[in-house]
């Protein structure tokens, strides 16, 4: 059997997440689109804005706060989340910020409501994430009925396309690291929301029917540590596997591990580090790394139990800080790293094919957006880069907005949207 081309591959993922394949080409759902894995199918993307003349800026509209949480598009819909302290909070490590979901239209970035989800019970005292404190880290979600969005005060919630809250659950215990920052996926009938803490007995992955809130199934992880990866689904052998990321900082017997996602029965774990990026999948192989540092390694999927001694096929060298995740366009692995280093790896054999430098990009935690001419997005709403993908570092563009900030773009209908420290933007080709 061939290996499945990416744009193939994309649509027997979103059949598996129970995505309709008419609204591929349109709709952007979850964190890194409706795979989980970067790739769009549109061909119409703008590659240069911004700068002096505001290129193919179609709309920005202002945000109620900020937050790292990337946007998401449902036909004339996005959606965002933010945190807005009062101004009379002096300290923000005493009081929890409001917690804003917003909805704007598509075309005319007119902000159509704004909803505020009551807090859940973490008074978080640790900011090194940012100015929003980390408390709109995760994205939100959506299946065109309802907007699902989780908050580092411990709080998960969905809410209708009108702004109505549907159901609200606090997430006890929470003992995250730093930050709730793993975002929910939806599966079939279910929202599922990935919780690797500190404490690893409080470790779990809990599937939430989406249209009550109720739990559907709750798996233990008591021997993980802590993590902030989103959970990705992928299609092995036409069966879908569910990949959890995590193994609190350090190295880990299974740092990667697979579940069914619809009853959370663990498949096969391997050994490896795992914390802020989310794995990469093409090709019959699942590259990941931990992001904060380690080894890089690629398994093979098709294994059960311990596949450490039989279905990892390379560990590459030690690697830097990289809180984006991957991305496997082709037969490549690209990968960024903090400041603004970019390596290209041979995805069968890890062998590195270059590195370059995007100076100044304005940050390395978005994770890029890959379409199907092979041009790889690099896009924040502050210096971004477009680059032809291959095994030669080209440079297609270099794009510059106002505010830098650390939210992976959307792309649906043609356009890519961006957030920002103060705006959300719409970036689209003008005739």
């Amino acid at each position: 059997m061939k290996p499945a081309k990416p744009i193939t591959m994309i649509a027997v993922i979103v059949a598996i997440a129970g995505s309709a394949a008419a609204c591929l080409a349109e709709n952007w759902p979850q964190f890194r689109g409706p795979t989980g894995l970067g790739y769009t199918q549109e061909k119409n993307l703008p590659t240069t804005w911004g700068g002096p003349d505001n290129k193919n800026i179609l709309w920005k509209a202002p945000l109620t706060g900020q937050g790292h949480a990337s946007p998401i598009v449902w036909e004339d819909s996005v959606f965002t989340c933010t945190v807005h302290w009062p101004a009379t909070v002096t300290d923000r490590k005493k009081v929890i910020p409001d917690h804003h979901l917003a909805c704007y239209h598509a075309v005319t970035g007119k902000r159509l409501w704004d909803t505020i989800i009551p807090p859940g019970p973490w008074l978080r005292t640790d900011f090194r994430s940012g100015p929003s404190g980390g408390y709109a880290a995760a994205t939100p979600a959506t299946d065109g009925n309802l907007v699902y969005c989780a908050f580092a005060s411990s709080v998960l919630a969905a809410v209708d396309f009108k702004g109505s809250i549907v159901w609200r659950k606090e997430i006890v215990p929470y003992t995250f690291d730093v930050t709730l920052a793993s975002s929910p996926v939806l599966y079939e009938d279910t929202l599922i929301l990935f919780c690797a803490m500190s404490k690893k007995q409080d470790s779990r992955v809990v599937a939430f029917e989406k249209t009550t809130g109720d739990v559907k199934w709750e798996t233990s992880l008591p021997d993980v540590g802590f993590g902030h990866s989103t959970p990705l689904i992928i299609p092995v052998n036409d069966k879908p596997q569910m990949l959890l990321l995590a193994s609190g900082g350090g190295d880990a017997a299974n740092a990667l591990q697979s579940f069914d996602p619809a009853n959370g029965k663990r498949l096969w774990w391997c050994r490896g580090q795992g914390d802020a990026a989310s794995p990469a999948y093409a090709n019959g192989l699942v590259y990941f790394d931990s992001g904060r540092g380690g080894p890089g390694i690629a398994v093979d999927p098709t294994g059960t139990g311990d596949v450490s001694e039989t279905h990892i096929r390379w560990t590459g060298q030690y690697i830097p800080e990289a809180l984006s995740s991957p991305t496997i366009v082709g037969s490549h692995i690209y990968r960024l790293f903090r400041p603004d280093r970019l390596e290209c790896r041979d995805l069968k054999t890890g062998k590195l094919i270059y590195t370059e430098k995007m100076p100044k990009i304005s940050t390395a935690w978005a994770s890029p957006i890959a379409d199907p001419q092979g041009r790889l997005f690099f896009a924040n709403a502050g210096k971004s880069y477009v680059i032809q993908t291959g095994p030669k570092f080209k440079i297609l563009a270099t794009n510059d907005l106002p505010e830098g900030n650390h939210p992976s773009p959307a792309a649906a209908n043609g356009k890519i949207f961006l957030a920002g420290t103060k705006n959300i933007y719409c970036i689209a080709n003008k005739n």
